[in-house]
């Protein structure tokens, strides 16, 4: 998909578009979250823990399998032909589930709807993925991605008490149709962003769609500087997985601190986090790489580690919340960085299969750590943690050092990819 020829004065971001794609963004990930929380508990109430696996697993297992396949239509049908129709039924999907489950109290259609919401976000998600390179140009994407960044942080922190609250209020079938106007506004606010984004040239012949799925695991295979990012990334969300979620709360109940205590250190580096993406979303473009991409994943591993090893719940706060400081600098840089790393042409398969080892790190660090933590204790394993973190600014080094592609044209533009209207595909 080669970009169109621009105003060469035209500014580095296209602040207009890019505020749709986050207020879009923000609505329909809170909306996704609080009904997350909504479906999790009323399948509680259902079936107990064997209803919650299986609404779990409806929801997660299709989104993952489908990242492949969407990242491939992305590149086949454009982010905007994909994304109108796709959540276009997701909003009819929802919109029945809440009728259906406001008149049925049974576990089936909650299945059922978690299934076609988890095929749906599957498809859509590398197609949103692609949307911020059309938005800035190469030296600006640090910060538009560090102010969408913060869209991702704060969409679970509103939508996770906003699920709760809307259960108490009218149940699922109410956090069903809020999760439904989400999506209505995130469609409204997608026309916008993608208006003038051209399809892709049709191609007469071409590989076939489950082969065009493996396309991001070979440009792996085929481009070092993507390859190392990759690493990069992984090595990173490895990492911070298993500490937060498992050795926070062991620790906090063995020094009898109390589940407080794991508020506070998650709302301490959320607040960092929070803090640095806004100041990166200013100044992220006057930030050294090697200081985004590095020295911040060296402090990373390092605070990591420190935070195993310090005496109180309030210490370990504020070593938090300098972790989470630096992670809302690295994380965007990540990110940025890989997807300037992108064949032309190639940015959906690259995106879903960036998305997949995101959820993929998750279960993976769980697994891994976990038997780990019998033989070294919470604190050995922690320690462990913080060197897989240092993984990931040595991958970055190695990836600054790798020639870039020489093919023509980049995936990251060094104008603002934006269509003359003559040029408007419509879906």
């Amino acid at each position: 998909m080669a970009p169109p020829t621009t105003d060469p004065t035209a500014p580095g971001i296209d602040w207009r578009r890019l505020g749709s794609l986050v207020t879009g963004q923000a609505a329909v990930q809170a909306g996704s979250f609080a009904l997350l929380i909504a479906m999790s508990w009323t399948a509680v109430q259902l079936g107990g823990r064997g209803a919650v696996t299986a609404v779990t697993l409806a929801a997660t297992l299709p989104r993952a399998l489908l990242l492949l396949f969407g990242g491939a239509l992305t590149d086949v049908l454009g982010p905007r032909a994909l994304l109108l129709r796709a959540t276009g039924v997701r909003v009819l999907v929802l919109a029945a589930g809440a009728v259906v489950t406001a008149t049925t109290h049974t576990l089936w259609p909650l299945v059922v709807i978690a299934l076609a919401d988890g095929i749906l976000l599957g498809l859509t998600g590398p197609a949103a993925g692609v949307l911020l390179p059309y938005l800035a140009s190469k030296e600006h994407l640090g910060r538009a991605n560090s102010l969408f960044s913060m869209v991702l942080r704060l969409a679970p922190i509103a939508g996770s008490p906003l699920g709760a609250w809307l259960v108490v209020v009218g149940g699922l079938p109410v956090a069903m149709g809020a999760a439904a106007a989400g999506c209505v506004l995130w469609l409204a606010c997608a026309a916008h962003v993608t208006r003038g984004m051209p399809r892709p040239e049709p191609a007469a012949q071409g590989p076939s769609l489950l082969r065009r799925s493996g396309d991001g695991f070979r440009l792996l295979a085929a481009h070092p500087r993507l390859r190392w990012m990759f690493v990069a990334c992984f090595a990173m969300d490895l990492a911070f997985l298993w500490p937060a979620e498992v050795a926070l709360p062991l620790r906090a109940a063995e020094n009898g601190w109390g589940v407080g205590a794991v508020a506070v250190v998650l709302a301490a580096f959320s607040t960092g986090a929070l803090a640095s993406a806004a100041l990166g979303a200013a100044l992220a473009h006057r930030v050294p790489v090697p200081v985004k991409l590095v020295l911040t994943g060296v402090g990373l591993a390092a605070g990591t580690g420190a935070m195993a090893l310090v005496p109180s719940p309030g210490v370990l706060a504020g070593t938090a919340a300098a972790v989470g400081l630096l992670s809302g600098l690295n994380g965007p840089a990540l990110v940025t960085a890989y997807q300037q790393a992108v064949p032309e042409g190639k940015m959906g398969a690259a995106m879903s299969t960036f998305a997949l080892s995101g959820i993929g790190a998750a279960p993976l660090s769980l697994a891994l750590f976990t038997p780990v933590s019998l033989h070294l204790g919470v604190t050995g394993t922690w320690l462990l943690c913080a060197g897989v973190a240092l993984v990931s600014p040595i991958a970055a080094a190695v990836a600054l050092r790798a020639a870039p592609e020489k093919a023509p044209g980049r995936s990251t533009p060094d104008r603002i990819r934006t269509a003359p209207e003559s040029t408007v595909t419509s879906v």
